[in-house]
């Protein structure tokens, strides 16, 4: 395995000395936003988990190497390339192999985390159930990864463009916890409630990090989803942005847009028809993301000391 790993130097002291270090994921700049916004996003992201006391680590896939912590000229690369892959963990021998550049989704940023070590992982929202599943059998591979993986992810719920009820069925099914911080109701990406409770809540990071303490120790492995509603002063209602959401799989379907290419699609076709609204939604959230993400990273290393 380690001759496939190339962790930053950076990264790898932090490990080694029970630091907190927070994963982030490289298809939210390569296929999840436009350039130059994505670059300057994946930047913010880091310098809010620097600040709040962790050490930050993207995670892609370049030169035959699935690379933790990424240079700022790696950054870069990865934001204005455009033909970078999507890769998801069926796509990860090929891409190693072929020594394409590649950029991860969460099933295969979650992975390649656990591999290096690191506990926290922060994303935008996580794939789940389409809105069609029961016809096309279309379920992200997020969700079996996190039935395997134990790796914290700290997301603003799951995508709005995906069937939550149905996801968050799927997740009860695998036996995966979400936990949904300071409120009763499950979050929704662009918008702070989806209209679905969520199974748990928790007030406290340090409530947050026994409950991931707590779930590994007693050896139930997988993953826990830590559901951040974005704020609401920068959050798109539901209602509002449902009627663009109908429209855009309206669009994909007459385009025949399906598989990988789906969810980047709806996203672009999203921001475009909300005149940047949810673009400006989509930074915010991830950013909110990153802060909580750095904060449960931080108390869950002091729990380990302890």
């Amino acid at each position: 395995m380690k001759a496939f790993l190339e962790i930053n130097p950076e990264v790898q002291l932090a490990l080694e000395q029970n630091k907190p270090v927070v994963a982030l994921e490289s298809t939210i700049i390569s296929h999840g936003m436009p350039y130059p916004q994505n670059i300057e996003t994946a930047k913010a992201v880091e310098s809010i988990v620097r600040e709040y006391g962790a050490v930050p680590a993207t995670i892609a896939i370049m030169d035959g190497k699935c690379r933790v912590g990424l240079s700022e000229e790696q950054l870069l690369t990865f934001a204005q390339s455009t033909n970078t892959w999507k890769v998801s963990l069926r796509d990860m021998p090929f891409v190693v192999s072929q020594q394409l550049m590649g950029a991860t989704t969460v099933a295969a940023t979650m992975r390649i985390a656990a591999m290096a070590g690191i506990k926290v992982f922060v994303t935008g929202g996580i794939g789940g159930v389409h809105r069609d599943a029961a016809t096309t059998m279309d379920i992200s591979a997020d969700l079996t990864e996190m039935a395997n993986t134990s790796v914290a992810i700290i997301s603003a719920g799951v995508k709005s463009i995906l069937d939550i009820g149905l996801t968050l069925e799927y997740l009860e099914t695998m036996g995966i916890p979400v936990v949904t911080f300071r409120q009763n109701s499950f979050p929704s990406f662009y918008s702070n409630s989806s209209g679905f409770d969520s199974p748990l809540r928790l007030e406290t990071v340090a409530d947050i990090a026994a409950m991931l303490h707590a779930k590994w120790k007693m050896q139930l492995s997988g993953a826990v989803l830590v559901a951040n509603p974005i704020p609401i002063d920068q959050e798109i209602p539901a209602a509002i942005i449902e009627i663009t959401i109908v429209k855009a799989l309206e669009a994909a379907k007459a385009q025949n847009v399906f598989g990988k290419n789906l969810t980047p699609f709806l996203l672009k076709y999203i921001a475009d028809h909300t005149m940047g609204e949810s673009l400006s939604s989509n930074i915010a959230l991830i950013k909110n993301n990153a802060k909580l993400g750095a904060e449960i990273a931080l108390a869950f290393s002091k729990q380990i000391v302890g």
